[in-house]
């Protein structure tokens, strides 16, 4: 009876040489893949520091997705030397049908050799501003920031955008290179203020608070200057002075951590409030009113001698 069998089996397989080669190569994709899933384990396990955990991992994935190319293509081929022939048939006809898939895979090999950015870098791309949290094979993972809440703070949404893109338009970096960005806000002063005092106040505030971020900044913009063609530029707080039909608008920019914006320009409006309200009006704050100077006289004469 188990003669029978094994013999049956045997005549089966001869008889359907291409069926058998299929499952001996799924079972070989199977003893793969659990290969690299093991590592990729072992590597979760052993490495404590985050970041490079994240790129072996993402090594290991990459890897593996060549050596699985590649064995499929000389599995099928049966020779070595038909390895470009191959190529250029899977490449002809895949190119039509899969062209995003395919711009994607690209897109995620540009990523990584080029470095135009990296998980914990804050981007906008495609009009999708946040920070990444995730590249792999097709997609790249953000944590969204901006929509319906103000300033840079996260909307809690998580967006998945093909890697296609960084192809077909432009890439906004916060963070690479040069982790600082410059912003600015007015404060309108009214007419008749202590001017001097005004000025000395908000720079000594903008200089306690944006001492560190000057100082840390200085060394990587020197940084970015010696990679890039460019300018040499201001990373100290600056003052600007505008008159205008209504009051003086201070403008204050300066340099501050891409991701502290919001709170640091907090701090600058609430030190430079409590200062002001301690000159006892020699500093007053302008708004948009309407003020009326004087309501002119009406003189109004009655006839009483015109008769009904």
């Amino acid at each position: 009876m188990k003669m029978s069998i094994i013999e049956d089996l045997t005549k089966w397989i001869n008889s359907n040489p291409l069926l058998w080669n299929i499952i001996k190569f799924l079972v070989l994709l199977i003893v793969v893949l659990s290969c690299f899933q093991l590592i990729r384990r072992y590597l979760k396990k052993r490495i404590s520091n985050t970041e490079i955990r994240y790129k072996s991992q993402k090594g290991i994935e990459i890897l593996g997705y060549v050596l699985l190319t590649f064995l499929t293509i000389t599995y099928f081929s049966g020779a070595i030397k038909d390895f470009t022939i191959i190529i250029g048939l899977f490449t002809a006809g895949l190119a039509f049908t899969l062209q995003e898939l395919i711009l994607s895979l690209a897109g995620s090999i540009y990523i990584f050799l080029v470095k135009v950015y990296k998980p914990g870098d804050r981007i906008e791309i495609n009009g999708i501003k946040g920070d990444v949290i995730d590249v792999d094979s097709i997609y790249t993972t953000m944590m969204e920031i901006g929509e319906w809440v103000s300033s840079d703070n996260y909307s809690g949404r998580i967006v998945k955008l093909s890697n296609a893109f960084v192809f077909k338009g432009p890439i906004y970096n916060y963070s690479q290179d040069f982790p600082f960005i410059w912003d600015e806000f007015n404060l309108p002063i009214r007419y008749g203020s202590d001017i001097d005092l005004a000025k000395s106040i908000i720079i000594k505030i903008a200089s306690e608070i944006l001492s560190d971020y000057s100082a840390n900044s200085k060394s990587r913009w020197q940084e970015v200057v010696n990679k890039y063609y460019i300018e040499d530029a201001e990373v100290d707080p600056t003052l600007a002075i505008t008159l205008t039909d209504n009051w003086i608008q201070f403008n204050l920019r300066y340099i501050v951590d891409y991701k502290k914006r919001r709170v640091t320009k907090h701090l600058l409006n609430d030190r430079i409030q409590t200062e002001i309200e301690k000159r006892n009006g020699k500093i007053k704050l302008a708004s948009t009113t309407l003020e009326v100077i004087k309501i002119p006289d009406v003189n109004v004469k009655i006839d009483t001698n015109k008769k009904s």
